[in-house]
């Protein structure tokens, strides 16, 4: 614990690690129609555009 002004404060306060955290960031530049696609198939199946990406690259391996 540390001091803070007569206030004790445990050492790990916030939001706990994820083991699973993307800490992986990408830019990708698309075409319009490609855009369109990806944005219809989001629209359709309620999900963000990174998960959609995300789902086509497990589909790759």
């Amino acid at each position: 614990m540390s001091d803070k002004g007569g206030v004790y404060m445990s050492p790990r306060t916030g939001r706990p690690k994820n083991e699973n955290s993307m800490n992986e960031r990408i830019t990708v530049r698309l075409d319009k129609e490609t855009s369109e696609i990806l944005k219809k198939y989001c629209e359709k199946n309620n999900i963000e555009r990174s998960e959609a990406i995300r789902q086509g690259i497990r589909k790759l391996g």
